[in-house]
């Protein structure tokens, strides 16, 4: 009998789903074989590159023959298009951020129970093999309890081309929604999930750019582990350099490129022509650039991190675990990875065929939303936030 393939659909072909291609395109347990998008030039690319159906709207895509729809629109559909997909049937892998309030985490949650059909958020850094690796080593006792988390990114990320809402907190835009839910995720894989309270201060520093481009925070977790989490995205210091220039998705980077996405944005004029932009270099534009087939040398990562236990700091790398022990380091490498973000899929794939319940499903997504939120929150009441919604990494929705 032959192996099951996962029939997909695609809604929001866009700038999620080309750093997806490589992911769903190699894995054999894919197929993708249907899109919506409402741009015709991302329709036209899609067909062509996949062979598949590119519909016009949502709609038509829920109604079609897959099996699962891999959310990736923007913030703001999330919830109706998880609602509608849960309603025709479809299992449902959203990208992150999960969603921009905690009701609507609870209303996707909620759909999709009523449906039978699995919820699953991501990508999300937490998948990653170094990260899960880490977390393996933790809940081991290899080096004895856990004591401390320290991470922190420095990128360009807010210096990208953005459209406007991108650079509206309001409208989910900023580096609380769309970066913090990577190192909250990587936190609470390594800590065990339960975050008891949350203190930060959040950064606004460019009039040009209104939305929040940096934090810093200070978690506490029920089980009396602490995390310290910054991140800055106003494209200064670059802290790959402290993974020995490997970028995010595991590829080698150059450092002569520095300041590049300031000067595409000052190149750009105003944020019209900014738009237009990064309009033509998403997925389908006339300046897009495919780069799935370059292959990653190594595992993703999101910056600097490392885990303090009572003998050993644990620090993550692109190609493995720098152990830090009390007479001597040891390295723990990695086999690269043979298709990246292959754990998505594995999540995915064993949830819908094996009816395996996700680690990161609604339950465990919204945790992290409601963690973000308190990011925001801490910073603008100036006090300590306490969590009323997480679950531990043991709890299975």
């Amino acid at each position: 009998m032959s192996a099951p393939v996962l029939k997909l659909g695609i809604a929001g072909i866009g700038r999620a789903f080309s750093f997806m291609i490589p992911t769903f395109r190699d894995d054999p347990r894919v197929a993708i074989v249907a899109g919506f998008d409402p741009r015709a030039e991302a329709r036209a690319r899609f067909a062509q590159d996949f062979g598949a159906r590119a519909y016009e709207s949502m709609e038509e895509l829920c109604a079609s023959e897959v099996d699962a729809i891999y959310i990736a629109s923007p913030h703001q559909f999330h919830a109706p298009q998880v609602a509608m997909a849960a309603a025709h049937g479809k299992h449902v892998l959203v990208e992150k951020p999960m969603a921009l309030s905690l009701q609507d985490c609870q209303a996707m949650i909620e759909a999709t129970r009523k449906a039978g059909v699995h919820l699953i958020v991501g990508h999300s850094h937490s998948f990653d093999a170094p990260i899960r690796k880490i977390a393996e080593l933790v809940e081991a006792g290899t080096y004895g309890r856990l004591r401390m988390i320290t991470a922190l990114n420095f990128t360009d990320f807010l210096f990208r081309p953005r459209r406007p809402e991108e650079l509206d907190s309001t409208q989910g835009g900023g580096a609380i929604y769309n970066q913090a839910p990577h190192q909250v995720e990587m936190l609470r894989l390594i800590a065990g999930g339960r975050v008891k309270s949350v203190r930060a201060m959040t950064g606004v520093w460019d009039a040009s750019r209104p939305t929040e481009g940096a934090y810093n925070a200070f978690l506490t977790f029920e089980n009396g582990i602490s995390a310290t989490m910054t991140y800055s995205g106003y494209a200064h210091f670059d802290s790959d350099e402290l993974l020995d220039w490997t970028n995010e998705i595991g590829l080698k980077k150059d450092p002569k490129h520095y300041g590049a996405a300031r000067k595409a944005i000052l190149a750009s004029g105003n944020l019209a022509e900014e738009s237009a932009l990064k309009n033509a270099r998403n997925y389908g534009g006339s300046a897009y650039t495919d780069l799935s087939g370059e292959s990653a040398r190594q595992h993703q990562t999101f910056g600097f991190l490392t885990a303090s236990c009572e003998r050993a700091d644990l620090r993550a790398f692109g190609d493995g675990v720098r152990v830090y022990g009390d007479l001597e380091q040891i390295f723990l490498s990695l086999e690269p990875p043979q298709i990246p973000r292959s754990e998505v899929v594995d999540e995915l794939f064993a949830a819908v065929f094996d009816n395996v319940a996700p680690l990161h499903s609604g339950e465990w997504s919204l945790a992290t939303m409601e963690v973000c939120l308190a990011l925001l929150q801490s910073a603008r009441e100036g006090r300590e936030i306490f969590m009323k919604h997480q679950i531990g990494t043991g709890v299975r929705a």
